[in-house]
This record gives C-alpha cells, structure tokens and sequence, in this order.
C-alpha cells in the first residue's frame, strides 16, 4: 500500500449534482480528486497524527458516470498502477433509474485463506466486489448500507491480536480488546485493505451505521451494563477513541452536504485557517465525550433520497435511554427527527436499522417479558435475576424497549395506512446484527405491505450448536413460550408473521426496485477450484413482494 494513501479512496455520499470522497492519507497536505478536466480538492486534518481529508465535489449531472483519479501533491495515488479493476467511478443519482441497494451487517477481517474459512467462511463481500468488477458495464447498486459491525473491537481478528501482542502484550481476556485510536486506526485498515475490497468502497457509495461489537458487545443494553463497563481502568479512552475513529471512518462520510453544513465538527475543520494542518482530537473526543453521556448530544441517524424511494438509517446504540422505567431505544429528539421522516407519498419507505425490529414473534415476546422483568414489575429480586438473563442471551432489541417499539410501530402503521401521505408500497425495515437472516411481514391488512429482510452476518457465521439454538428459539420454542410469556405483557399493536424462515449463511443481500415489486436477494460467496483468495458469488435465496393491488385475491 502506498505511504501517501493510506487508505482508500471510500465514495460516500452521492446524490444527483453532488459526491463525497474520503481517504486517510501518510502526510499532511492537499489531497486532489480529478475527473475530466475538472478537479476539487480539500486539506487533511489530522488525529491523534493519522492525516484525513474528504474531498467535497459538485457541480454534477445526474445520471453521470466519471471515472476519476486521487492526488496527494504532484503524485497521482488512486488508481494503483497496474490495478486489475476497472476505473473507480463516481455514478451520480439518476431519480428517473430504478433503485438498488445491497446492505448486510456483521463482518469479521479474517484472511481469505481454507483455514480462515473453515472458522469464518467465505468473505461475502469479498465475493460481491469481485463480481461486480468481473461485470464492468452491468447495473451496479446506487449505494451499499453497512448496518453495524463492520470491526470487532471486543473480539479482533488474527491479525489485529498479533498486532496488540507486539504492542503492549496480552496478558488477560480483557488485554485482548482495542484500547485506544491508534488501534481503531489498525482494524479499520484491515477491514478495508483487501484490494477487491479497496476497489469496490472506491466506486460504490457507501452509507454505514454502528452496532455493539464496533464499541463493545451489548453495548448499551442497560444502565447496569453501562456501569460495569465504566469500572474498567480503560474504558473511557476505548469509548472515546471508539465513537472518534466511527465519526471519521464511517460517520463523516454518511452527511449530505447540507448535513455537513450543520455538523459542528466538520465547521471547525472547513473554517481551520492557519498556516498548518488542524489536528481535530480536542474537539471531536469532547463531542464524542458529551454524546456517551447525553444521546440528545449528537444524532448519528440519517435520511437519503432516491427517487420515489427514502432510505432512514437509524442509530439503535447511541441513543437509548437507559434510566429503569424510563427506557427506551430512541431519545426524545430522536424520536421526533424520526417522526418527521416517516412519510409516504414514495414507491418505498426504507428504514435500516441494525438491530432488527422485528424478531420472530416467539423471540419478541420473551425479549419483551423480559424487559418488564428487569424492570421491577415483580420486585428488586427478580428484576435482578431478569437484568442477569438479558445480559447473558443478549435480549436488548427493540422488543426490549416496548414503549419506543410501540411509537415506531404505529408510526409504520400510518404510513402504511395512507395516514402520511400516499401510502407506499412497502414499509421495509431493513437489518442485520443476529447472525442469521430471514424475513417476516405484518399480517394486518394495510395499503401498504410491511416487511423486516435481515441480513447477517457478511462474515461472522454462528457455531453449528448455535445455530440449532437460534432456529428452535425463532420456531419451535420460542412461538409457545413467547406465546404463554405474552399473556403477562400489552399485546403489539400488530400481528407479524414468518415469510421466510431464518437460514445461517454468511451472505450480502441486495434489493432492487422492479415493475413486478421489491425484488430481494441474498448471496454467498463459494470457494471454486480451491481458490479460497478468489472466491464466487452465489444466490442463496430471493423473492420479489408485490404491492398489494398487484396480489390475486
């Protein structure tokens, strides 16, 4: 990899006239994005001494396709000489072209080699990358949603481990997680170093949010959670350094330029006038600082569109409020931002979000039984020994945060209804986080259909014991016991069932906008002839959900 351009370039946000591209470079300096005969170009900004720039480009057509090349002084960085792909491009939005989407969450940066595939499988990433660039020409998605997880700080790979013991040694399960920035800095490099990889964020937009394992696993899940975690000696640099490096690896890139605008943190780095570089470290790690302590501090949601299609990502971390009895998934002023959003009068409403919203209703129901438990409804003792069950099966989904899931809830349900606006023809909750996917659909008769497609993990597969587990909890299991536990708690406000039932491979999944409806696919990839660096995309299941007045009765 060269010094200059340490990774990437990432294309992060695109719309019709504008795009965004991030990079991380080894010097202080200018860094020059040129395509055609025109050029733009930003300063880098510095943490923690890592050099960043995101290089701001307008004035485009919608529809275009411009090839595009990275400078950093007179030295041209981007594309590699001699590279095997094709041209990185910058593809604006076309509001008349119909839209795609690939999304996934949960991705571990093993090496792509038969050991690391007997452990983690196939790279499915990996995979898509080297079969879009093997179809130069062919219709490729108008962006890539990353839905949590894309590094592991609480449980790092091979090679970040190797990494950590010639730094500072290994000598407890706690040494073994990421301390501080300059180790956010390594597992983001491994993640997205892969060549394949490298090209594939240099010429696909991209949109990403957190989940847990990008801070710590269960991140969040409670107030009791959260104190624990507060006792270790080094927590406050790891959450810090966590939510800093997340703002500059995957946050930044995620703003629109009117978000930009408005984001105090990019203000101090467009007003920066002095003569060298601004090292940004204070006032990011203040923010940052701030934002654990009060989710109203900072909003790390955001709202794309597309055409006759809305895409919200939403956090599902940050902005919990975790007091006993007042719990919820969504702060107030998060709430209200997402209110304002839910809206029809669009063919689709998207809503990614990495945990899913809706659980296999078996699982809903113990999740929310649980989470009035914990709560004290039956006392102090027992709310303990509900606390020690959340903690120990990971029950924290929006389930567990009855009151918020219940607003969500019937937010959908008017727009769905036409209450909002046209009524589109799908509410689509897209996630990932739970290591196997599935889809499951609102029963209750609405203009609109709702739907929750999960996709995960990329690349993390549960054990074969696991997986025995998560099916007989998502079925056989979990349906008559939640189903008892529900008698003890408010019914939801709508009755979901199984579409298709959850399957375990690692996979990404894509969904494109047809005449015939939403049309949705998962892929895996497959090692052929022993190639385990070059492996192959496969379809692992799909299914096109039609509008509802395009259904025979």
């Amino acid at each position: 990899m060269d010094n200059l351009l340490m990774l990437g370039p990432l294309l992060r946000f695109v719309d019709e006239t504008s795009a965004s591209v991030w990079v991380e470079t080894g010097v202080a300096g200018v860094v020059v994005v040129r395509a055609g005969d025109r050029e733009w170009d930003a300063r880098t900004f510095s943490i923690h001494g890592h050099h960043y720039a995101l290089v701001e480009i307008g004035g485009l057509e919608p529809g275009a396709t411009l090839p595009y090349t990275v400078h950093i002084g007179n030295k041209q960085v981007w594309p590699e000489e001699g590279s095997p792909f094709p041209p990185s491009t910058i593809r604006t939005v076309d509001p008349e072209r119909p839209f795609r989407l690939a999304f996934g969450s949960c991705r571990t940066s093993e090496a792509n080699d038969l050991a690391a595939h007997k452990t983690h499988g196939v790279d499915s990433l990996l995979a898509f990358a080297l079969d879009l660039a093997s179809r130069d020409g062919s219709p490729q998605p108008d962006l890539i949603a990353f839905l949590g997880d894309q590094v592991y700080a609480d449980i790092p790979s091979n090679e970040m481990l190797q990494l950590i013991r010639d730094d500072r040694g290994i000598t407890t399960k706690l040494d073994a997680e990421l301390r501080n920035y300059e180790e956010y800095t390594q597992i983001y490099r491994l993640a997205w170093s892969n060549p394949a990889i490298r090209w594939l964020l240099s010429t696909l937009p991209s949109a990403m949010i957190f989940d847990d394992h990008d801070i710590r696993d269960d991140w969040n899940s409670s107030l009791l959670w959260k104190r624990k975690v507060e006792s270790i000696p080094w927590w406050k640099d790891r959450i810090v350094s966590g939510l800093a490096s997340y703002w500059v690896y995957q946050h930044l890139g995620n703003l629109s330029p009117a978000d930009r605008a408005d984001d105090e943190i990019w203000q101090a780095i467009v007003s920066h006038r002095g003569p060298g570089e601004l090292e940004l470290s204070p006032v990011l790690e203040a923010l940052v600082e701030e934002a654990d302590r009060d989710p109203e501090r900072y909003r790390w949601s955001f709202c794309r569109n597309f055409g006759d299609v809305r895409l919200i990502v939403l956090d599902s971390r940050a902005a919990r409020v975790l007091e006993p009895g007042k719990r919820e998934m969504l702060d107030g002023k998060e709430l209200q931002w997402l209110d304002e959003r839910m809206q029809g009068d669009r063919r689709h409403l998207l809503v990614a979000t990495s945990l899913p919203f809706l659980l296999p209703r078996g699982l809903h129901h113990i999740e929310e039984w649980n989470a009035v438990l914990a709560d004290g409804r039956w006392g102090e003792r027992v709310a303990a020994v509900g606390e020690r069950i959340r903690q120990a099966i990971d029950l924290e989904h929006w389930a567990a945060f009855p009151s918020t899931f219940r607003a969500v809830a019937a937010m959908a349900t008017e727009v769905a209804q036409g209450r909002r606006g046209k009524a589109p023809e799908t509410v689509t909750f897209l996630s990932g986080d739970v290591h196997f996917s599935y889809i499951e659909e609102v029963d209750q008769p609405m203009q609109s259909r709702v739907l929750q497609a999960v996709c995960s993990p990329i690349r993390n597969p549960l054990r074969p014991a696991l997986r025995w587990v998560a099916a007989l909890m998502s079925t056989r299991v979990a349906g008559p016991v939640g189903g008892m536990l529900a008698k003890f708690i408010p019914h939801p406000p709508f009755h979901w069932s199984t579409l298709k039932s959850p399957w375990f491979d690692n996979n990404l999944a894509s969904l494109e906008v047809t005449p015939e409806g939403l049309n949705l696919r998962w892929d895996t990839g497959v090692v052929d002839d022993k190639d385990h660096s070059a492996p192959k995309l496969r379809e692992v299941t799909s299914i096109t959900i039609e509008p509802r007045a395009a259904k025979t009765p």
